[in-house]
């Protein structure tokens, strides 16, 4: 592989020298599990740098929640605070893996580039895939970490190259079969950015060259981003992949392919929410107009107090396919603005949350006194409706929390309605 940059080889000599051996190791081992900020208050013993101590501790304790595989893998070392809250999650990068060996035959899998290496977590689940896979960066401390993480991490049998490059310089790489980017976004500043021309590199002045230079270019960006802007920005998507974690939108994958037949018009949209058993929501024509939705009729009420209530997860709602749902499951919508929809029975994979509905009332007050009655608490939503959550919760006298859920939205006929569910 040439990427004519030079090799990690002659960084270290860039770097300030860390003694990460001898006293260090113990200290850290018997101290990993301690409340860092007390520890930086007491005296390290002779020998000890307690600055690369802290920074492992810290480091170790943010990945065994966010990078749980790599807390279990001895030796790695860990970046600052920093770097560590921006990479990617475990249940992500497993997801781009998952992504990367569906569309790519093994036989197929020769080299692979990530042209925004950071700390490697993204890298460390692709590279595996590949015989070869280079890694590049710009900042010489989380390429030394690369250098030093990724063998342990990466089984021997695929070839590792690390190279520094200059933040504004452009790779000239030889054909590869997959190019990973993640632009940075955050300015110069350090403000959050979300444009595409924004952040750095500007994927939409290298997109040309990236793509003669690979059979597929995958790019990560933020979960703001304008979908529909975006997908006009870009050029040979196939696939976006709209991924969620615990209910929230965490990033937008763009699959993107200049080879001949990969210009498709009309990219196939995945949503998906990896931290639940929901079904996958993939949509082949997003840019088709869609089926107006199965609207719940105006003879439906009172609602009926054995009905389900449905309200998509986040990867639905920002790939804007909802309306979708009423083709692929027997529910209806309850107006065309609230995206909350209703079956007359359980759907224990619906794209996500589920709830009995065990009544409902419009807002008078002699309504609303009996379905509240003397709840004290309730978890609080609103679709569609006009009046904030905190607005509408200091009206209602409810604490946030508890095992209740209250929606208030708007039904098909304009009326404001209050629906009591409980989760199942």
């Amino acid at each position: 592989m040439n990427a004519n940059h030079p090799d990690s080889t002659a960084v270290s000599s860039l770097l300030p020298p860390m003694e990460k051996d001898g006293c260090n190791a113990p200290f850290i081992a018997r101290h990993r599990e301690d409340d860092v900020r007390r520890l930086a208050l007491s005296r390290a013993p002779e020998g000890v740098d307690l600055k690369w101590c802290l920074q492992q501790i810290e480091g170790w304790q943010l990945a065994r929640r966010k990078l749980p595989r790599w807390a279990a893998t001895e030796g790695l070392w860990f970046p600052v605070r920093l770097s560590m809250e921006q990479c990617s999650s475990e249940p992500t990068a497993r997801y781009k893996r998952t992504v990367i060996g569906r569309m790519l035959p093994e036989e197929e899998r020769t080299c692979m580039t990530d042209l925004t290496g950071g700390l490697g977590v993204d890298f460390s689940y692709m590279a595996p895939l590949f015989r070869e896979a280079q890694y590049f960066e710009v900042q010489p401390q989380l390429l030394e970490l690369a250098r030093h993480n990724m063998p342990l991490l990466v089984p021997p049998a695929t070839q590792l190259a690390f190279h520094l490059v200059p933040p504004e310089s452009r790779p000239s790489l030889s054909s590869q079969t997959l190019i990973f980017l993640d632009p940075a976004r955050r300015d110069a500043a350090g403000r959050k950015t979300v444009d595409i021309s924004d952040c750095t590199p500007n994927l939409l002045d290298l997109q040309d060259t990236l793509l003669a230079q690979t059979q597929w270019l995958m790019v990560k960006l933020s979960p703001m981003l304008d979908l529909r802007q975006a997908l006009r920005q870009l050029r040979g998507v196939r696939e976006v992949h709209v991924v969620s974690v615990g209910g929230e939108c965490k990033e937008l994958l763009f699959v993107m392919s200049a080879k001949e037949g990969a210009n498709d018009p009309h990219p196939t949209i995945h949503c998906v929410n990896l931290d639940t058993d929901d079904d996958d929501l993939i949509v082949s024509n997003p840019h088709l107009p869609s089926p107006a939705p199965n609207l719940l009729p105006l003879t439906s009420y009172p609602l009926p107090p054995t009905s389900y209530l449905y309200e998509p997860n986040a990867s639905v709602l920002k790939a804007g396919v909802q309306d979708v749902l009423c083709e692929r499951y027997p529910v209806t919508k309850l107006h065309p603005q609230s995206h909350l929809f209703m079956g007359d029975s359980f759907l224990p994979h619906f794209p996500g949350r589920r709830f009995r509905i065990t009544g409902w009332s419009d807002f008078s007050k002699r309504n609303l006194k009996a379905l509240i009655g003397d709840l004290r608490q309730a978890n609080l939503t609103v679709r569609n409706f006009p009046t904030p959550v905190a607005t509408l919760r200091r009206q209602l006298r409810l604490a946030e929390g508890g095992d209740v859920y209250l929606f208030a939205t708007t039904q098909q006929d304009g009326r404001h309605i209050l629906i009591r569910c409980e989760r199942t």
